[in-house]
């Protein structure tokens, strides 16, 4: 068994510099009818799916502890699941999760990603007398049953329609492309759903799923040549990922046009439409703060993420010879390595 000392990390507000974005009205309205002014010596036990050091969840974080600064003493576990991704890893995380929150006695949880509320939330605390803020759950809260009596949450939807619409605008004329990612189950899902957007507008995706950096960079070569654009997926799952080769190989053969839905895989496509972590962790925190200031929790609608980031590669743009239209130029930020 691995022992909580390597899986949880205390932190006392700690703030870091944040732009404040809000996901959804429903905060704004709690907190003209609540003040949130939960008492200093709250605890709120953050309960991650993955591991420290991984992006995503680095920037859900980083939203939670700005929104919890000197309001909610936080706690925090990992469930590490990106990395050891066997049921029977999850669910013995999820039991030390548990014996940990009965030792603990935290005021409230708050659930990151799927797999703390598949594997921890749902058989242990649903409906249960702790209230529950989750985020982070991908496109549909329904495998989990939510919203329960006690919980209430954000889910994280891609801006997979918004992508294809910038594919459309800049291309014309579209008819195929490919879909490169790790190979594992969450991106398989991610394939399913941008299907079926593409699918609706008569494009063909080809699914391409791989498990090491060479087979990455041996099919974002060959896929240069099979379509008129490629969707780069995540690439958590790539044991011996090397961002130095991914910047080589997008750099030295990029001749289609690239894009994504993952703001850490922007410096490998030339557009990019990502979701923001920090918005799930600031709305969950906001949250928190309202249930812990008397707010009734099963009265709080579950929401999805609003916000969205534009990118563009212009190392990428110039290599490819590809012109993006001044309306996606004049409002994009631009990346570089």
């Amino acid at each position: 068994m691995i022992g909580y000392a390597a899986n949880i990390v205390t932190t006392y507000g700690r703030q870091r510099p944040l732009f404040r974005r809000l996901a959804a009205s429903v905060v704004a309205l709690v907190s003209l009818l609540i003040p949130l002014s939960a008492p200093h010596a709250a605890t709120c036990l953050y309960i991650s799916s993955y591991h420290s050091g991984y992006e995503w969840n680095d920037g859900i974080e980083q939203g939670l502890e700005k929104s919890l600064a000197g309001k909610c003493r936080l706690e925090k576990f990992y469930m590490d699941s990106k990395r050891h991704q066997s049921d029977d890893h999850s669910k013995m995380m999820a039991l030390q999760a548990k014996a940990y929150i009965e030792k603990l006695s935290p005021d409230i949880l708050i659930a990151a990603d799927d797999n703390a509320s598949r594997y921890l939330i749902q058989p242990f605390y649903k409906n249960s007398s702790i209230p529950v803020v989750f985020c982070g759950i991908n496109y549909s809260v329904a495998p989990y049953g939510y919203p329960y009596d006690n919980a209430t949450g954000m889910i994280e939807i891609s801006p997979v329609r918004p992508l294809y619409k910038q594919i459309k605008a800049i291309l014309g004329s579209v008819k195929r492309g490919a879909f490169l990612a790790a190979d594992v189950t969450s991106q398989h899902r991610e394939y399913d759903l941008n299907k079926e957007v593409y699918s609706s507008h008569g494009i063909e995706l080809a699914p391409v799923f791989v498990k090491t950096m060479a087979e990455w960079s041996k099919q974002f070569k060959r896929l240069q040549s099979q379509g008129d654009f490629l969707v780069i997926g995540n690439n958590a799952g790539i044991s011996d990922w090397s961002e130095e080769q991914a910047t080589a190989v997008s750099r030295a053969e990029t001749r289609i046009l690239t894009v994504t839905n993952y703001d850490w895989m922007r410096w490998y496509a030339l557009l990019s439409i990502t979701k923001l972590a920090e918005e799930q962790g600031e709305w969950a925190g906001d949250v928190a703060l309202a249930v812990l200031g008397g707010a009734d929790i099963s009265k709080i609608p579950v929401v999805a993420n609003r916000h969205w980031n534009i990118y563009v590669n212009p190392e990428l743009l110039e290599t490819s010879g590809i012109k993006l239209p001044q309306t996606i130029m004049l409002k994009a930020i631009r990346v570089s390595r």
